[in-house]
Formats: C-alpha cells, structure tokens, sequence
C-alpha cells in the first residue's frame, strides 16, 4: 500500500519504430508496403485532408495520347506498378485492376497520320496498334475513326486505399489525425513526436506539403481537377474513350468523366463551370442521354518539370520526402517508392531529374 502522502508518477509509454509516415495516398501505400515487406516497423499518420488519390481516374496509360509520345519512364514504372497491385489483389483477395484498351477519337486525318508516325517507334509499338479503328459504337461520334491503345487499365484507387487502411488499422500501424509539424523534436539526430521515437519521417502529403515547413519551399504547382460520374443506360463501352476529355467505364453502364485542370482555385469544392465545362466536352463526341450521379474534385501535386520530388532535408536528414506524383500516381507511386527507399536505406543516389535537390539554390527552408 502506498502512503498518503506518497507521490505516483505516471510514465508515458514510448513507441519506438523506424519510420513514421505522414498522408496515406498512393505514395504513403507504396511506401508503407515497402516498409511492411522489408519488415520494418512504422506508423502512418493519416487525416484524409487531400483526396487526389481517392477520386482520381486511377488510369494506367504509357502513352500521351494528346502528343502521340512515351510517358517518361512508362515501360519501366508499369514493371513495378502491376506487380505492386496484383500483389494486394491477392493478399485481400479482391480485384484493383480493371484492364481495358484505349480508344482515341481523331479529329481530323492529320491525327491519324500522326498515329502512324509515332506507332512506328519502338517505345510505342507495343502498346499502339498501326491500323485505324472504323468500328461504329452507338453514342460515339467518330467521323475520323479511333486509334487504339493496348495494355491500358484502371486500378480502384478509392477502394485499394480503403482496403489499405483497414489492413493497417488491423496492425495498429495507422492513426487518424493531422500531424503537428511544432510537436516535432529533431535535436537528437532521431525523431521524437508526442510519444514516438523514430528514426525518420516521410511526408507523402500531397498537395498538403504547402503547409509543410519543411518543404513548402519547393516548387510545385498544384491544379485542381473536377471529375463527373455518370449512368448512360444506352452507352455499351467496355474500353477507355479519350476525346476532349476521357470517359471511362466503371460497369453496369456507369461512367467516370474528366478532367478539367484549374490552376487557380486550391479549394477541393465542385463548381457549376467545372461541371459545364466536362458536359460541353462530354457532348462534342457523346450523343445518347446520361444522368450525372457524383461530381468530385481533387488536388493534383504536380511540380513545374513534371518530374516528382524525391529526397531528404538538407538540414535535417532525418526528415525525406515523396511528393509530386502529379497526374500519373497509379504508374509513378511503386517505382518512386523503391527508389527512395533504396536511397534512405542504403545511400543509393537518387536520379537527378527526381531527386528535390535539384532545386536546391531556390530559396531552402530553415525550418
């Protein structure tokens, strides 16, 4: 028994792990998954304040189909990508990936030409096919024909992560709230936050690193993409249509519309002009009725050379960041993750064009 007077001192436990991780999109997934396999333990910090990830189209594509060129390193991203969601197909015995071809309306006889220019080059000949498609599908105007594109598909970004979360709660590797950049204690050499003690943080937040003051120095250019989704009961399209914009099928005769790319308004909100604006173009190539039955919108990271934002502080080396997967997240999260993870583990370089120091003389945080 303990004394009246008898003071009781009550001592915080301490978690000890190797990472924290801060944001769960598809950078956050990639990078935790790496870090589960190579039995490293972690914790996610994840307070859904961005949403690019989750209403994204999710569409895996290697070719620009409004250039006819490559996507930068496609063939080498889709080596690492596939394998990476086939993998979580089979571990929560659920379906991700939804492949389908890729049809492009031409415009004119110049684009067709064109097509045929660029499915001679061997980066492209294995996903471009040389003839032109005269096939006619009811509620598709396409007077020039299609050009078809092969190895295309969608990956469910909403319901992987979903599934993702719910896996990692079931580790007790994840925590709902937002991560107080003030509550962070460096001056160790480690990590100390609340009541973790870790040896690194990787912040994989988005659009949400112009809060970080940390990064928030580096350049990115966010721009804000609404998409529509919509029920036409008389549409059968079982591949990707890419027109004025994309119109992409998600069964039973639903379909996702996009996307329109504001580069002013931050705000995640719908608007009437961006709903317009998708209808006006869905009407240039579509002409049977539809019912729209969501409208959503997100914040696409994207950094002014395109490329993403790789690397470690470069003052704080504990502190590294994965950031900028812009438009083609689905392609780019798995391989990024490999890369920067090789880079922390072992001090593999990264590649120049991804790696953040590359802006390095463009006014660096003191944070």
């Amino acid at each position: 028994l303990l004394h009246a007077n008898a003071r009781v001192f009550f001592i915080e436990e301490v978690m000890e792990v190797e990472y924290v991780l801060v944001g769960f999109g598809l950078a956050g997934l990639a990078f935790a998954t790496i870090l589960e396999e190579q039995q490293k333990s972690f914790v996610v910090f994840e307070d859904a304040s961005q949403t690019s990830s989750n209403v994204a189209g999710g569409v895996y594509n290697p070719v620009i189909l409004k250039r006819f060129t490559p996507v930068w390193q496609a063939r080498s991203q889709l080596e690492v990508a596939l394998p990476f969601y086939q993998k979580w197909e089979e571990k929560l015995g659920k379906t991700y990936d939804h492949k389908f071809d890729t049809f492009r309306i031409f415009a004119a006889i110049e684009e067709q030409n064109n097509w045929f220019l660029a499915a001679d080059k061997p980066l492209l000949t294995p996903y471009m096919d040389s003839k032109v498609i005269w096939d006619s599908y009811p509620g598709l105007k396409s007077e020039y024909g299609f050009g078809k594109l092969q190895h295309t598909g969608r990956i469910d970004t909403k319901s992987l992560l979903s599934d993702c979360k719910t896996y990692f709660e079931s580790q007790q590797a994840i925590r709902y709230e937002s991560f107080d950049y003030e509550a962070l204690d460096l001056s160790s050499g480690e990590v100390t936050y609340k009541d973790i003690k870790a040896k690194r943080v990787v912040f994989c937040e988005g659009y949400g690193m112009h809060q970080n003051p940390f990064f928030k120095h580096l350049p990115m250019q966010e721009v804000k993409g609404e998409l529509l989704t919509i029920h036409a009961p008389l549409l059968e399209v079982d591949f990707l249509v890419k027109a004025a914009v994309f119109l992409l099928p998600l069964g039973n005769h639903y379909y996702k519309v996009g996307a329109t790319f504001d580069w002013k308004d931050k705000s995640l909100a719908t608007t009437e002009a961006g709903k317009k604006e998708l209808q006006s173009k869905l009407a240039s190539f579509m002409t049977v009725p539809y019912t729209i039955v969501e409208q959503s919108a997100g914040i696409r990271p994207t950094v002014k050379d395109r490329r993403p934002l790789l690397g470690v502080h470069p003052k704080h080396t504990q502190l590294a960041l994965f950031n900028g997967l812009g438009t083609r997240g689905v392609m780019i999260a798995p391989k990024m993750a490999q890369e920067l993870y090789q880079h922390l583990s072992e001090g593999t370089p990264l590649e120049e064009d991804v790696d953040l120091r590359r802006f390095s003389n463009k006014g660096e945080s003191q944070a």
